[in-house]
């Protein structure tokens, strides 16, 4: 996941690019950036399914997830759903 656009004011604050990373039920966080966790919760209960959609129909709504928003409406901040291999292909 990382930080695609801030709206309006983040308290945290996140800036564009910030990131973080899903392997499993690992999170990790680069250094000197941070996730929020009012905004982690909100995402939190679509993590499981992300990590089996490659099992699931083509027709299922979570192939066409891409972006989540943070619930705080000051902040307006759109992450970015990017899934990541090990796969040189």
């Amino acid at each position: 996941m990382s930080v695609e656009r801030v709206g309006g004011c983040c308290n945290l604050p996140v800036m564009i690019g910030d990131s973080f990373y899903l392997d499993g039920s690992k999170l990790s966080v680069p250094a000197g950036t941070f996730v929020c966790m009012w905004a982690l919760q909100s995402m939190m209960p679509v993590f499981p399914i992300l990590g089996v959609q490659e099992q699931l129909a083509s027709t299922h709504w979570v192939h066409s997830v891409r972006h989540f928003t943070c619930p705080d409406p000051k902040g307006q901040v759109v992450f970015r759903v990017e899934r990541l291999t090990d796969d040189p292909d």
